[in-house]
């Protein structure tokens, strides 16, 4: 059986589409619709539907897909394990995102750097998409992302960052704690969204109002929301970790709204199956040292 066609297969339920397949395996589509046709003769049977332009895994492609995915990770594994490197890298390539970079890195790096003190660093800073291409075309070692799930990636855990609604000092909130979700949506806000999935949480607190939330500026930069509130522009929902220091120095203050408990920003680390797993460990050990001096720092 070719592992290319496995691979091809595996790709297509991923990505969705056997054009998103071919981008992401470098390939023209025929080809990758060769390759799924070469693996529904060997397997005899069909593994997708195909309506329209649209694709449905059938039944039998279902059944098939986690013995796929195994038989991918383990011929991916064997591969690692032949040519694995007895030695550590001279040079270690950590991709991330900014607000990663900004609150997490200068942390993490310093007791990495003790760990492996023969080893250089390099960071480089993008979002999550390109932090993926990244780690998969062997740019960088490992990302610091957002969650994702890739059959060729390997991905865990690291922490979760709470978000809570933060005001400005001598904000009325900051004495009440009987608000409603309508008191504080006609407030002014600064909305700071980072598009992850639980950003679509902190919309879903203001739905059922007549009267959408006062949005008087929206942004993609936490630094940019966190220093608009100072200045008084707007009440803001932001992550824990970008307002630590505000906190501490008495210029923003957590506001506390029950509807919006348990809503998190997640950050994974990604790799490429079974490699770099002395800096991933130590990683996930010194997360556990900074947990115990930061609180906000949730390890999973």
């Amino acid at each position: 059986m070719n592992i290319e066609n496995i691979e091809a297969f595996v790709f297509v339920i991923h990505c969705g589409s056997f054009n998103k397949a071919a981008e992401a395996l470098y390939l023209s589509q025929p080809s990758v619709t060769a390759r799924i046709q070469s693996l529904e003769r060997e397997l005899d049977c069909k593994l997708f539907n195909r309506i329209g332009k649209q694709i449905q895994i059938t039944e039998e492609g279902t059944r098939f897909l986690p013995y796929a995915q195994q038989l991918l990770l383990t011929y991916q594994k064997g591969k690692l394990h032949i040519n694995k490197k007895k030695s550590l890298p001279e040079e270690f390539k950590i991709g991330c995102t900014v607000s990663v970079s900004n609150y997490i890195i200068p942390d993490l790096l310093p007791r990495l750097k003790h760990k492996f003190p023969n080893t250089h660093y390099k960071i480089v800073t993008g979002v999550t998409d390109d932090i993926v291409a990244k780690v998969l075309s062997k740019e960088v070692d490992i990302g610091f992302v957002r969650s994702v799930n890739h059959p060729n990636l390997q991905s865990i855990k690291f922490y979760e960052d709470p978000i809570s609604l933060y005001a400005y000092e001598g904000h009325p909130f900051i004495n009440d704690d009987q608000l409603s979700v309508e008191a504080i949506a006609a407030q002014p806000f600064v909305f700071f969204e980072c598009g992850a999935l639980d950003w679509l949480r902190i919309h879903r607190i203001f739905r059922n109002l007549d009267v959408p939330p006062n949005i008087q500026i929206q942004t993609d930069n936490s630094e940019m929301a966190k220093k608009l509130v100072i200045q008084k522009a707007g009440i803001s929902f932001l992550p824990g970790l970008c307002v630590q220091q505000e906190i501490k120095d008495g210029v923003l203050f957590p506001i506390h709204v029950p509807e919006a408990d348990g809503i998190s920003l997640q950050t994974n680390i990604i790799s490429n199956h079974g490699e770099h797993t002395p800096f991933i460990e130590a990683l996930l050990d010194v997360s556990k040292e900074l947990s115990v001096r930061k609180p906000i720092l949730k390890v999973i």
